[in-house]
């Protein structure tokens, strides 16, 4: 019964009775409504007359106004070097005053680059004619853009031999750390990114199935590598170095520093002969060790040298305060939590003071971690994208593995330790200032290095203001309450690092008998 008043108030007139006789006709709507939405779509609908009165609806399809047919899509339009305009400028050189294949210069314009550095214009005008260079440059001058640039774009000019198996690199680029190479790597993915060549990296500390598995997969148009993860791919038969047309050896004062220059000459003898290869080197410095090396590999080199007005960048404000060594470690967590600071690079000179430092402040709820020789590779890799991402508030670093990162916005740089090379000094502070960005250096001088200002002021060519830190920076570190998820945490950190600090120990222990044999 409800069901019919209802059906009354829609069907009828306001005051007029439900007819008996009118039900059978609401049931055959009912019925014809139903059928309708039973048809098949292809079948044609049923021609009912229109209702009359003034309850009567419209066709459904006047309800709503047609959509407009919308014209197909224009294919994307093919990017040329016209889309790409740089106004000449007086003393300026741009990338359009050499000739760089488009997939390249598009690259280049995607990398946000217009006018080239002066250590670019430098070795652009030599190398792009095939001609050999060691190039001397400060830190953060974009050397690396240079080499990438003049190596891409031979490369491109000169098809790749017809006959050539997997593991033949074209190109081959040795560089002294693993945060070094990855950061090249990064970067000549970038510029051929629009290019049919492949990058590929060796580095040590990381699976080497997975790496090999690089080759059994793709051609290696580029190769950067550690020396001695390459060396051992040489000597597993995996890699032949013999049609390598262009050979990179960046940093090369620190790979004398670090002893590696013994692995690379067994590398570069696997290499055309000087001559048969383009050969350019890089280093910080011109000492006499380095020249002679240079002269060893490469022939009639084009020396460029780039000399800044001033070793360290107008970009970085630099504070010195002299503190006792029981009190660094309050000042710099004072500094981090008073100051707000959100991305800082912490450096300390041993790999048992990153550690330390590193533990104190996740135990005092600041987001820390390490870089170090003890840190295995994969968990390297994952720490510095997470410090990239803002997912990490500081980062602890040794000299070492700190050399080659670059991450644009790091505010501050604190020496926790001030280092035994001037030249470290200036490659600490390069990670702050970056890209035209403002940035802050801070170093404690302690009763323990303080003598090594000096030698850095000498560097430097001016005194640096050497002042007592505010007492609001030296107040008691206040005892944080960890839960017990993060003490769990702390603990599986302190183990893992405790497990990889002895497995390097061993692996030094082994090289020293080994040697003693």
């Amino acid at each position: 019964m409800p069901v019919l008043k209802a059906l009354k108030k829609l069907f009828n007139k306001p005051g007029e009775p439900l007819q008996e006789d009118s039900l059978p006709d609401i049931e055959k709507q009912q019925a014809a409504t139903k059928e309708k939405s039973r048809a098949p779509r292809d079948s044609k609908p049923r021609q009912d007359k229109p209702q009359a009165g003034k309850d009567a609806r419209k066709p459904r399809q006047q309800d709503k106004p047609k959509r407009k047919s919308q014209a197909p899509a224009e294919p994307a339009k093919p990017w040329s070097l016209h889309d790409f305009q740089v106004a000449p400028a007086e003393g300026k050189t741009r990338f359009h005053d050499f000739p760089l294949p488009d997939s390249l210069m598009r690259a280049i314009q995607e990398q946000g680059f217009s006018y080239c550095t002066p250590i670019q214009a430098a070795v652009l005008g030599k190398t792009l004619r095939g001609q050999d260079a060691i190039g001397r440059a400060q830190t953060g001058t974009g050397k690396t853009a240079a080499f990438l640039t003049s190596t891409i774009s031979q490369l491109l000019d000169t098809p790749p031999p017809d006959e050539r198996f997997m593991g033949e690199p074209r190109a081959l680029i040795i560089a002294p750390t693993r945060e070094l190479v990855m950061q090249i790597a990064s970067d000549a993915e970038g510029l051929t990114k629009h290019c049919k060549l492949n990058v590929m990296t060796f580095v040590g500390g990381m699976d080497i199935d997975k790496q090999l598995r690089q080759l059994e997969q793709r051609y290696c148009d580029i190769l950067v590598a550690t020396p001695g993860r390459l060396l051992d791919f040489c000597n597993r038969g995996e890699v032949h170095l013999d049609l390598v047309e262009i050979l990179v050896l960046d940093e090369a004062d620190r790979m004398l520093d670090m002893g590696f220059i013994p692995q690379v000459r067994q590398i570069i003898r696997q290499t055309p002969r000087k001559g048969e290869r383009q050969t350019l080197l890089f280093s910080a410095t011109f000492s006499d060790d380095v020249m002679n090396l240079a002269r060893q590999w490469t022939e009639n080199p084009a020396v460029v040298e780039i000399e800044p007005e001033r070793p360290a960048s107008e970009n970085v404000t630099q504070q010195v305060y002299a503190v006792s060594g029981s009190d660094k470690y309050k000042l710099l967590f004072n500094l981090v939590t008073q100051l707000e600071l959100e991305r800082v690079m912490v450096f300390a000179n041993r790999k048992d003071e990153v550690r330390r430092i590193q533990e104190r402040l996740v135990r005092d709820g600041i987001d820390a971690a390490q870089l170090s020789g003890d840190v295995p590779q994969q968990k390297r890799v994952r720490t510095l994208e997470n410090f990239k991402n803002g997912k990490l508030r500081v980062l602890v670093a040794t000299d070492v593995a700190g050399r080659g990162i670059h991450i644009d916005g790091i505010s501050h740089v604190i020496n926790y330790t001030l280092p035994e090379d001037p030249e470290d000094y200036v490659h600490r502070i390069g990670r702050t200032g970056r890209a035209g960005a403002k940035g802050t250096s801070i170093s404690f001088a302690g009763e323990d290095d303080a003598f090594q200002v000096p030698p850095i002021e000498e560097l430097l060519g001016g005194k640096l203001d050497c002042i007592p830190p505010e007492e609001r920076f030296l107040k008691p570190v206040p005892k944080h309450q960890h839960s017990a998820e993060e003490h769990a945490e702390i603990r599986a950190n302190e183990t893992a690092q405790a497990e990889a600090a002895a497995r390097a120990r061993r692996r030094s222990s082994n090289r020293r008998d080994t040697r003693r044999r």
